[in-house]
């Protein structure tokens, strides 16, 4: 385990509100360098005395979370880390630390929330399956809270349309829940993210789940939800989505259903009345775009055109950039696989995501099925 990761393990065991020790860190830049600022700097940035306690004599991670951090695919993403997905950081209370499995790049893809209720009826469960094919199929992440009923159906359909979705834990993000969800849970990490601001071992407790679900309603550009009783956790989402600046769609059902009047509730709320995914997709591409501009940033450098220039698409960059240009011309009008993509151009894995996600977002390539090409 490195030193960085293990001094954020340190911050986290520390406990209490996270909100000073995201200021520590702003203010020190580093974990290592804010565990060494000493007690005089973590009482300026606000930690109380029992965080100070921690702090000082932490006994480190324990043997479960450094076994878990030490397996392929797994890591501790930190607020300090320009990996930290941007959405995230605009919520009014963000994590201070994710635990991931998976890809973990899907933190910065578009990402669409579904949820609605574990006791969802056949017609609720066909609209999941409809909504997060569609949300997949269209190039959108489908993040939920792998809870029965709505939840499920959504991961499922996401992963069925080989598509990419995001489960956020209200538990260790190896702790599922519920555990008739362990397949999928298994699923999801092998071919999507799992995510949770627990670490590894933390059973599920009915505190955590509220707390979950600001998280859901952060890492997406806009909420659906289908089917929700009046007090139900997936009301919740949406408030702490609309709090947070985000689009809240809702699906409207039968007068006579009782887990309808959530969303119709919603509606009168002022959330938007959707009938079908397309509305949500037309409706969320000005954010999707908000989202590329923070990425081109973090990768400190514009999508460039290739050398040819009459085969760039319209507003590509003037200014030449090597990586760019070579993924551009390995990209052609035939779909290519990942892999494909990836002997062609010599660029990593990680490299090669980010691009092809900025690309997407640009709408300069299209992703179906898992494989990419240029859109006329």
């Amino acid at each position: 385990m490195d030193e960085d990761t293990h001094a954020l393990l340190r911050l986290l065991d520390a406990g209490g509100p996270s909100a000073p020790r995201r200021r520590l860190l702003d203010r020190c830049g580093t974990p290592p360098l804010a565990l060494a600022a000493g007690e005089r700097t973590w009482r300026e940035a606000g930690l109380v005395a029992a965080q100070i306690h921690a702090l000082a004599a932490g006994p480190g991670p324990s043997a479960c979370v450094r076994d878990w951090l030490a397996r392929p695919g797994h890591r501790l993403i930190g607020w300090h880390d320009p990996d930290y997905p941007e959405l995230l950081r605009r919520i009014q209370s963000p994590p201070l630390a994710l635990f991931a499995a998976g890809d973990a790049d899907l933190l910065w893809h578009p990402a669409v929330a579904v949820v609605g209720s574990r006791a969802s009826t056949a017609a609720g469960r066909d609209h999941a399956r409809e909504f997060a094919r569609a949300f997949a199929r269209a190039g959108l992440a489908v993040c939920s809270g792998l809870a029965a009923g709505i939840d499920t159906i959504a991961h499922q359909a996401a992963l069925a349309a080989e598509g990419a979705t995001i489960a956020v834990l209200g538990s260790g993000p190896d702790v599922p829940y519920p555990r008739a969800n362990a397949g999928l849970l298994r699923d999801i990490a092998a071919h999507g993210l799992v995510v949770s601001e627990h670490p590894p071992g933390t059973a599920a407790r009915r505190e955590h789940f509220p707390a979950r679900n600001r998280i859901i309603a952060g890492l997406g550009l806009g909420t659906v939800v289908i089917e929700a009783a009046q007090r139900s956790g997936a009301l919740i989402t949406a408030r702490l989505a609309a709090d947070a600046g985000r689009e809240v769609f809702a699906v409207p059902g039968s007068i006579r259903n009782p887990q309808a009047r959530g969303c119709h509730r919603l509606i009168r709320d002022g959330a938007t009345l959707v009938e079908a995914a397309d509305e949500v997709i037309v409706a969320l591409a000005p954010m999707a775009r908000s989202l590329a501009d923070a990425l081109r940033t973090r990768l400190h450098g514009p999508i460039c055109a290739p050398e040819d220039t009459s085969a760039a698409p319209a507003g590509a960059s003037a200014h030449d950039d090597p990586d760019y240009q070579r993924l551009w011309s390995a990209i052609g009008h035939d779909p290519s696989p990942m892999d494909q993509l990836l002997e062609r151009t010599g660029l990593t894995t990680a490299e090669l995501s980010s691009m092809l996600l900025v690309m997407e977002l640009d709408g300069r390539i299209v992703l179906e099925h898992g494989r990419y090409y240029r859109k006329s």
